[in-house]
């Protein structure tokens, strides 16, 4: 069996090394862009110097020689034949499939706000190539403009800060973080990052820009005419699947590429997995989807079931925070909250049963609400407070004393 495999990401990786596992003797290669394995969740590290290319990498350095998978870097597919089974590359080479897996991950989003897609110094944070770009121009700029303040626009803004530059963020929400945390939980934060030296303008978007002669923008103009000056942009607006090999396919894709419950795209013996797929790409997600995907090239009947279940962490100047589920409250919800001097929970129980739930400060057994949610386990009956549940609340024991788990 050949397996070919798009993208060195979260997910492709987790593909390769399942597939490994269930064909040892199966052909696996490898093709991505990338001449880096790395990590997207640490690229503010190399931003900050904190890493290199070397230690942004979540697999060992000789993980390719053996797990015997060959791998095709700085390589680009450019077009996949369905009714062949093989892919073009940029270089006109050829390969040859029995069973691939697209794993091709996004692409930041770079709004058409005055002249951001020419500026030579605005850019996305996405993959390496991105922070590689953006390291001299930042370690040389003295104001810094970060656009959204989602995680990748955070991460970006605390690197930025630690090297001692002046970082404004500007966000369209009345709060920071606004898809992860609710207000209570962000202003934590946004005070951490003020005393810091971080300014914050919420509420407020980028409207125009002014670019200089050698084409770089020296100042953005927000839709209530405020002027800031700056010599770096990064734009945390999003992000796009990157879905580009697979235009001119009989594979369905339009914003993503379109997967059944067992990752199959449209055609045949092709898979998708990750953003590019347009299910949630956070880490774990990811390498659950590459899992599932691979289970299934393998050919063993394995259906995703996370697609509901977000899971982000972070942890800014010693404080950490866990968002589990969907968070967004509706009409007939429930809403337990809980605030101290240990920190601040707030679940969120829809029809008997937990949808989401916000944790910051220690974050300890906290896996028994992952369980919960992803289970969907009725919760009417249970007497123990929302905030104290463990798995003995949903597990027997033996005649040990020892949680039996299904």
């Amino acid at each position: 069996m050949r397996h070919i495999i798009i993208g060195v990401g979260a997910a492709g990786i987790q593909a390769a090394k399942t597939i490994r596992a269930q064909q040892p003797d199966a052909v696996i290669i490898m093709v991505s862009t990338d001449e880096h394995v790395h990590s997207r969740c640490m690229l503010h590290k190399y931003l900050s110097h904190e890493r290199d290319e070397a230690a942004l990498s979540f697999v060992p350095e000789d993980f390719f020689e053996k797990q015997n998978i060959y791998w095709m870097k700085n390589s680009t597919v450019t077009s996949i034949n369905d009714a062949e089974n093989t892919l073009t590359l940029g270089d006109g080479n050829v390969l040859s499939y029995d069973k691939l897996l697209i794993a091709t991950g996004a692409h930041s989003f770079i709004p058409p706000v005055g002249q951001f897609r020419e500026a030579n110094n605005v850019f996305g944070l996405r993959d390496l190539s991105d922070a590689q770009a953006i390291r001299p121009l930042a370690d040389k700029a003295e104001k810094i403009l970060v656009v959204g303040s989602g995680l990748v626009g955070m991460d970006a803004a605390y690197a930025f800060l630690e090297q001692g530059k002046a970082v404004t963020v500007v966000e369209m929400a009345d709060r920071i973080l606004p898809l992860q945390l609710d207000e209570i939980a962000g202003n934590t934060y946004r005070e951490q990052f003020e005393a810091h030296g971080c300014r914050f303008l919420l509420g407020k978007k980028a409207s125009e820009t002014i670019m200089n002669q050698s084409g770089a923008i020296e100042a953005v103009v927000l839709d209530d005419g405020t002027k800031i000056d700056c010599d770096l942009v990064i734009v945390a607006a999003g992000v796009r699947p990157a879905i580009e090999c697979v235009q001119g396919s009989n594979i369905k894709a339009e914003r993503f590429i379109e997967v059944d419950e067992n990752l199959k795209t449209s055609c045949d013996n092709i898979y998708a997995a990750g953003d590019v797929a347009g299910i949630s790409g956070i880490w774990p997600n990811a390498m659950k989807q590459g899992e599932t995907a691979a289970y299934n090239m393998c050919g063993l009947n394995m259906k995703y079931i996370d697609r509901y279940a977000m899971k982000n962490t972070m942890n800014f100047y010693g404080i950490t925070t866990l968002s589990l589920g969907r968070g967004m409250i509706q009409d007939g919800d429930q809403v337990v909250v809980q605030h101290d001097s240990k920190g601040y929970k707030r679940a969120i129980i829809r029809d008997g049963k937990l949808d989401s739930i916000l944790i910051q400060g220690a974050i300890d057994y906290s896996g028994v609400y992952q369980y919960v949610i992803k289970n969907q386990i009725d919760l009417s009956n249970l007497n123990t407070d929302i905030f104290d549940l463990s798995f003995a609340d949903f597990y027997g024991t033996d005649s040990l004393g020892q949680y039996m788990y299904p």
